[in-house]
């Protein structure tokens, strides 16, 4: 289908470039030079989103038989395991569906994936695609938005007992946080973790039973205080693995401090990739890797946050981030670490 698109619009660009060739013609119409070159800028940008599009429909069939990767992302993505993937079905637009995106991994090499959705269970989601997808782990979660309850022990009691075991993360909310709705400037409904200073109490009933099952703690889009809240009051019940959800991305914006003390606390620092290319990449991956230095490889987690549409792929953009992490002075053994190791500890892979 993508292909056909594509000769599609290159059978376009060729009926414009034909034109322009009309339009250029001494023996035929008159057109002033600024129309002339106007009309090949419009035909150059036709070519360019084609090559674009043909590019991504190569590198998607071609990740889907295995290949698609150059040799060093390919040996940085065997074994690993993206503790943060996006995929349909969803209410947003999403790259991927959640069998696809466990495809690619698996053909890529990867160790284990969890789906994340911001509105609805994936639990059970990953118990139908590990059974559409052998030879791969996949996981699920929950995230405490509104359309769950918001702060809700039901929600993560039903999760645990969801078929197959595979919800591992309860994500305190994203989109729906009193933080997130506040740093947007958006006027409607958010879901609170904290007042006064001090959590909820529905909040302390949801750390029990996450405590209970063994389950993964993550601060979602809290903020940088109340995330460190949470992963106190995560400790002293005894939650045994906690994470920081992208703890550098806004709206959470920790300080090397904040994530140093999360640290501390017994949490890992999630770092997730997004599209490593666009306008702003290379100045967040310096900061990226200059805030793992200080805070040391062995607290934090490498993670993709991909499967929005217009994005990179999540394992091809994943295979980017890590090889980004590379370039920026990080060891073989440090990105092995967050990629592998940190993850596998935290889903209980190890």
């Amino acid at each position: 289908m993508a292909q056909s698109a594509g000769r599609q619009t290159a059978f376009e660009a060729c009926d414009r470039v034909n034109e322009i060739r009309r339009i250029a013609d001494p023996k035929g119409p008159r057109r002033g030079a600024a129309a002339v070159v106007a009309e090949e800028k419009n035909v150059m940008r036709k070519l360019i989103v084609l090559l674009v599009t043909l590019s991504a429909s190569i590198g998607v069939a071609s990740v889907a038989r295995g290949g698609g990767q150059d040799a060093g992302t390919a040996n940085a993505l065997r074994g690993a395991i993206d503790i943060h993937v996006h995929s349909e079905p969803d209410s947003r637009p999403r790259s991927v569906d959640a069998v696809e995106a466990a495809r690619q991994a698996k053909a890529n090499g990867m160790r284990a994936i969890v789906i994340k959705n911001h509105y609805e269970f994936t639990s059970g989601l990953a118990y139908i695609v590990r059974k559409q997808v052998p030879g791969i782990d996949v996981f699920g979660g929950v995230d405490l938005n509104l359309t769950v309850g918001g702060i809700n022990a039901a929600a993560v009691e039903y999760m645990a007992a969801t078929t197959g075991g595979f919800g591992k993360m309860v994500w305190m909310p994203t989109f729906d946080a009193e933080n997130q709705v506040r740093f947007s400037k958006e006027n409607r409904p958010f879901v609170s973790v904290s007042k006064g200073g001090a959590l909820v109490p529905a909040v302390t009933d949801v750390i029990a039973s996450i405590a209970k099952h063994n389950l993964v703690l993550a601060t979602g889009h809290s903020s940088a205080e109340e995330g460190l809240m949470l992963l106190r009051e995560g400790r002293r019940q005894g939650v045994r693995q906690m994470v920081v959800t992208h703890a550098m991305n806004e709206p959470i914006v920790m300080s090397v401090p904040q994530m140093q003390e999360a640290a501390k606390l017994g949490a890992f620092i999630e770092f997730v990739g997004g599209n490593v290319g666009d306008q702003g990449g290379p100045a967040r991956m310096d900061r990226f890797a200059d805030a793992i230095k200080k805070i040391g490889p062995e607290f934090c987690i490498l993670s993709s946050d991909l499967g929005q549409r217009g994005n990179p792929l999540p394992a091809p953009g994943f295979g980017a981030f890590l090889a980004a992490m590379r370039a920026r002075g990080l060891s073989e053994q440090d990105v092995d670490r967050m990629s592998r190791r940190n993850p596998a500890t935290l889903l209980g892979l190890q």
